[in-house]
């Protein structure tokens, strides 16, 4: 079987990649070339069928945007998930990853997968380091839970093969102040110190990529590493990692199977642009999928926002894909609320991006003029239906409404409606 990134370098696609490329508004030829130089994935694992909506992620696409759910060993409440995964795609999020830690994680994974039609991601060491203690982990393990996901139709799998003994070492040396925030390189850490061998996906990285080709599953090379708060942005145990990462992409473009990279994390607005630009070059220009990133750490209950700002600078930059963040972020596990509420902050964040972005720019300026037309004509119904978030902007309107065509904040004081007049007269 030939896997998509396989297929596009004899020059051939899928009949579904057409679909891709309508919704992305680009040239079929150009996303095949895309696809083959390994610039842009599209997350499809060979299970799925002809119903499924795939997302190209990369280059000259538009800035998607994925929601994590799951469940945590303090609360398991799997409809809620469900929920949480089908509340975020309602809001526009491009795919869902299932986190969970916490009860049968097979039955979880399967009915938050059933839910949802988008791209769906897992971090299968969650799943083995809770069949087994860290230290208890064989070689075996990491790989058997990599199959399972696999086999039950998972997109793509965060791997977080980056983290080795010599890159766990150098981070020893440094003087960072969190150390690994990251969950799946914590736990892949600390079973490099207790057994003293090296991280299995790294060892075996060749045997990792023989399972995922197998299955045509995309991989997302784990941030292990990334910065937890501002202190520690742009160190070099980051940038360590980085290079390790780049090796990597360069190993999955060889076996023929879809690579996209991760990025951090904190880092302060100033640093953005050189983590972004580092690592797509690194990466050879690989799709970059990034948590925010946060530009500040003291935005308790509101990291949504901080988040959104990161990730339109990122975006502008050059981030293809954005992890959304929400409210209940470093605080509690989220409410289905707080995912509405991080999807769409993520949302703005992409749409900010891909006014400026190659590719995307046109399409997506065409939407902000219709808004703005609409404004101009004061016609709510047009306005409602270009926002985001058409909900909240239907019921903030109706709170409190004019006694004329125009909002509550002016009223026949309206700047629209006088320049209107002042400019009808001029033309007379």
């Amino acid at each position: 079987m030939e896997t998509l990134i396989e297929m596009t370098r004899n020059g051939k696609h899928p009949e579904w990649l057409k679909k891709v490329a309508e919704y992305e508004g680009v040239d079929l030829n150009l996303l095949v070339k895309l696809i083959a130089k390994g610039e842009v994935v599209v997350p499809r694992n060979v299970l799925r069928d002809e119903d499924f909506q795939a997302k190209a992620i990369g280059r000259f696409m538009s800035t998607k945007v994925n929601a994590n759910v799951g469940t945590s060993a303090d609360y398991v409440n799997v409809e809620e998930e469900v929920e949480k995964a089908r509340v975020a795609v309602k809001y526009g999020a491009d795919a869902v990853m299932d986190l969970s830690t916490g009860g049968d994680l097979d039955y979880i994974r399967r009915r938050i997968m059933e839910a949802v039609n988008v791209p769906f991601g897992t971090v299968p060491i969650y799943q083995a380091v809770r069949e087994k203690n860290v230290e208890d982990l064989s070689e075996d393990d990491f790989f058997r839970v990599v199959e399972k996901h696999a086999k039950d139709g998972v997109d793509f799998m965060t791997i977080h093969a980056g983290v080795n003994k010599m890159s766990l070492e150098r981070l020893k040396r440094s003087k960072r102040l969190m150390g690994i925030v990251s969950r799946g390189g914590s736990i892949i850490a600390k079973w490099i110190e207790t057994t003293g061998e090296e991280n299995p996906y790294y060892k075996d990285f060749d045997y990792l990529l023989e399972i995922l080709k197998e299955y045509d599953v995309t991989i997302s090379l784990g941030d292990a590493f990334r910065p937890g708060c501002i202190a520690d942005a742009s160190d070099r145990a980051k940038f360590t990692e980085f290079i390790i990462l780049g090796e990597l992409v360069e190993k999955c473009r060889e076996a023929g199977v879809q690579a996209m990279v991760e990025g951090p994390g904190h880092v302060p607005i100033d640093e953005i642009e050189t983590s972004v630009k580092a690592m797509k070059f690194v990466t050879k220009n690989a799709p970059l999928y990034l948590l925010g990133p946060l530009v500040t750490d003291i935005a308790a209950g509101y990291d949504h926002i901080a988040a959104a700002i990161g990730a339109a600078i990122a975006g502008m930059h050059g981030a293809d894909f954005i992890c959304y963040v929400t409210p209940s972020e470093h605080l509690a596990l989220p409410t289905v609320e707080d995912v509405r509420e991080g999807v769409i902050a993520a949302k703005i964040a992409a749409h900010a991006a891909d006014l400026v972005k190659e590719g995307q720019r046109e399409r997506a300026r065409k939407r902000d003029y219709e808004m703005s037309v609409a404004r101009k004509n004061l016609d709510w119904s047009r306005q409602f239906e270009l926002s985001i978030d058409p909900e909240k902007a239907m019921e903030v309107h109706s709170r409190r409404k004019s006694k004329g065509e125009a909002c509550s904040m002016c009223g026949d004081l309206c700047a629209i409606k006088i320049s209107r007049e002042v400019l009808e007269k001029a033309k007379d």
